[in-house]
């Protein structure tokens, strides 16, 4: 594994390993205001490492870009305490933070953005879901955003941005994947606009430009990263010819001289797992047009993150469901150590129990000395 272990540079930061934390949204956050949850806390400074990044969960710009209950944000100041909470936590043990900032688009529900219809960049009807109080709910019609609306939403990725800053991150990450607001601005089958945000390709990006633009007046490009899956199907989203579309965004990003570019590889609606003899088709292909370090995500193993970096296709592997139950995962990784099942049940909300509660190896280890000798002993 020593290729994960090699020190690298990310923009302004220099890491010492390649494994990192990725942005998985758990809905643990405080009701009804969104405010990061003292659990959080607990979860992200426990996987923290020297060194070592990790990407928070996607946080919502403004009310209107809410899509879960429980799911994070960051548009009002009775949330910073929170977030402070846990940048504090991941910096005590020497590591690195990013947030990720998120609109739902049209992913959403009326219950979610405050009564106003989900938006998006076109009418186009898809059999989505978003997570009110009552569980998990068809999305909410949704209607295509007016060209006038769209620098308001800007500024609210800018001032999400800027409350990240104020609350000790290291850095902020755009959710362009996902088939988001972002991206679904990005793919044709999503963008049939016929102004200046639609049709071409260098219209279709005008928004990623212009919210990655907006993260950058406040951080500047070396501390910001941005997320695609061009191969991604989750929330409806399709392009013609998806290859030729990220080919030009990774051009696009490349320009500004961003981070890191992450990239989750090929999955069905993002749930198959990539196993480690599966090509790494879309980093492959990026790879030529992104010069700047590439994080790939995508059910990632011990032997395929080692696989990919060593490949070259990709520099950094992102692990979230692995790093979910182990929250010394990159411990684990170079010393060749057994890994604890993750649970999937405890993924999306829920208590303590199967989120911040997994040990770490080394902790595990003394438990069950204690155990057997408590046995011996009986």
């Amino acid at each position: 594994m020593a290729s994960l272990f090699k020190p690298i540079r990310i923009g302004a930061y220099a890491l010492s390993h390649r494994v990192v934390l990725a942005p998985m949204t758990r809905l643990r956050t405080i009701q009804p205001d969104d405010i990061p949850s003292p659990m959080m806390a607990d979860f992200y400074g426990q996987r923290a490492s020297e060194g070592g990044l990790e990407i928070v969960e996607a946080a919502s710009v403004s009310v209107q870009a809410r899509s879960y209950l429980g799911a994070a944000s960051i548009y009002h100041d009775g949330q910073m305490d929170g977030w402070r909470s846990i940048t504090e936590a991941v910096h005590a043990k020497g590591g690195l933070v990013f947030l990720q900032l998120i609109h739902g688009g049209r992913q959403s529900h009326v219950e979610m953005t405050g009564g106003g219809d989900p938006v998006a960049p076109s009418v186009v009807p898809f059999d989505g879901v978003a997570l009110t109080k009552d569980g998990f709910v068809p999305a909410s019609p949704h209607r295509a955003l007016g060209i006038e609306e769209i620098p308001a939403i800007v500024e609210d990725f800018r001032a999400a941005a800027q409350r990240a800053k104020d609350a000790g991150f290291d850095g902020v990450e755009l959710h362009a994947a996902n088939g988001y607001l972002v991206d679904q601005f990005i793919q044709d089958g999503t963008n049939q606009r016929t102004d200046a945000y639609g049709g071409p390709l260098e219209n279709r990006v005008r928004f990623l430009r212009e919210t990655l633009e907006a993260l950058i007046s406040v951080w500047g490009a070396d501390r910001v990263g941005v997320r695609i899956s061009p191969s991604g199907e989750w929330g409806g989203v399709s392009d013609s010819d998806p290859e030729v579309t990220f080919s030009y965004v990774a051009r696009v990003l490349d320009s500004y001289g961003i981070a890191y570019l992450h990239v989750i590889e090929p999955r069905v609606k993002g749930d198959d797992t990539l196993h480690h003899d599966h090509p790494a088709v879309a980093t492959t292909y990026l790879r030529e047009h992104f010069s700047g370090p590439i994080i790939a995500a995508g059910g990632f193993d011990r032997e395929s993150a080692h696989a990919i970096v060593e490949s070259g296709d990709a520099d950094l592997v992102a692990f979230g469901r692995h790093f979910s139950s182990n929250p010394d995962l990159p411990y684990r990784l170079k010393h060749d150590l057994p890994l604890t099942p993750y649970v999937r049940a405890a993924f999306w909300g829920g208590t303590e129990a199967d989120y911040s509660d997994f040990l770490t190896y080394e902790a595990s280890q003394g438990l069950e000395n204690v155990r057997q000798t408590e046995t011996e002993n009986a």
